[in-house]
């Protein structure tokens, strides 16, 4: 299942600045270990995700959330429910 390209194109705009490797950014990366970013990072990215779409995700969603496709299907099912 993928999410809306809308969705995953904003968190690539999102995860720009936490992208220190320069990657270049697809619905398959893999948000930590791809990009190398450590957990507070990506705690701060999740919060800025968060702000953006005003929604909020739980931890044990965010633990089980890898992929930037991952992160946008949440995004994607959390907004329909808002």
């Amino acid at each position: 299942m993928t999410a809306s390209q809308d969705t995953i194109g904003q968190i690539c705009k999102l995860l720009e600045p936490f992208n220190s490797t320069g990657k270049v950014l697809t619905p398959d990366t893999e948000i930590s270990t791809d990009l190398n970013i450590d957990s507070v990072a990506v705690m701060d990215f999740v919060m800025e995700v968060e702000d953006h779409f005003d929604i909020e995700i739980p931890l044990n969603v965010v633990s089980e959330t890898h992929s930037i496709n991952d992160l946008a299907m949440v995004v994607d099912a959390r907004t329909k429910k808002a």
